[in-house]
């Protein structure tokens, strides 16, 4: 199946659920996953518990003249320490990169390991839906230069998120998530960009949930590599409250960012 037709299809299965499905709330003792969206979830997997997700990632993208496709998988375990705090080690996992002119030429071909980013994620409160507040954390996170030199950040680049959702009546959820990171541009010099993002889902039943987001994963200059903002949908079913599966869909909404994502994932809860 092409890439043009997998967005298709994950509109289609899409655009099903929301006009056939019943409605139903999510339940409160499923897994809850930082994935496939981009904006985090404001719960910790608990004490003692540990949660693994991971899938498969491809991105394809066409600017100057040149085509390129990264396929990636992207992982994240997550170490529950208390009921409020938990530890996080994430990566883009093995990287396969192919570049090349859109009218041939050569091609160059890269594969290798992503750097690895550790971090801590703090619940700071749950939400309340009678009073109308939000479920809160905040999210630190080190990615560090650790993964093969393709592939290979410059040094140690600090983050800090600030997530906040809202349960609402008939399934629908809302999250957002303010942020900020420190990265170096191409030359070495070191830049503070924003992150804001939006996301609103919908439980249909008690194993399928569907979302769509705005996502500005980098808001910054364009000597810094400019706004990377991107739309993006994606359907959650749920086999077990420890076992999810997902399929995602991404479209670039800004000049710096990948003209298209898709993905596929699973997450597991021990």
């Amino acid at each position: 199946m092409s890439l043009l037709k997998s967005v298709h299809t994950v509109a289609r299965l899409m655009v099903c659920s929301f006009f056939a499905l019943p409605l139903f709330a999510w339940s409160d003792n499923s897994i809850a996953t930082d994935r496939p969206d981009f904006v985090e979830s404001s719960d910790v997997v608990g004490r003692g518990r540990v949660q693994i997700e991971t899938g498969f990632s491809e991105e394809r993208d066409r600017s100057g003249g040149v085509k390129s496709k990264v396929r990636t998988t992207p992982t994240l375990i997550r170490i529950g320490v208390s009921d409020a705090l938990e530890l996080r080690v994430e990566t883009d996992g093995y990287v396969r990169s192919i570049a090349g002119p859109s009218l041939g030429g050569p091609i160059l071909r890269e594969r290798g390991f992503s750097d690895t980013s550790v971090g801590v994620k703090w619940h700071l409160q749950d939400g309340d839906t009678t009073r109308g507040t939000p479920g809160t954390a905040l999210l630190a996170h080190l990615d560090l230069d650790s993964g093969s030199a393709p592939f290979r950040g410059q040094g140690v680049r600090p983050s800090l998120r600030w997530v906040a959702e809202w349960e609402l009546p008939q399934g629908f959820s809302v999250g957002l998530m303010p942020g900020m990171f420190i990265d170096r541009n191409e030359d070495g010099k070191r830049f503070a960009a924003g992150i804001l993002a939006v996301t609103v889902a919908k439980a249909w039943s008690p194993k399928w949930r569907t979302f769509v987001e705005i996502a500005g994963q980098r808001i910054a200059s364009s000597r810094n590599g400019g706004n990377v903002v991107t739309f993006d949908a994606g359907i959650v079913y749920l086999f077990t409250d420890n076992l999810q599966v997902d399929l995602s869909a991404s479209r670039g909404l800004t000049d710096a960012a990948p003209r298209l994502q898709l993905g596929a994932g699973i997450s597991t809860r021990f």
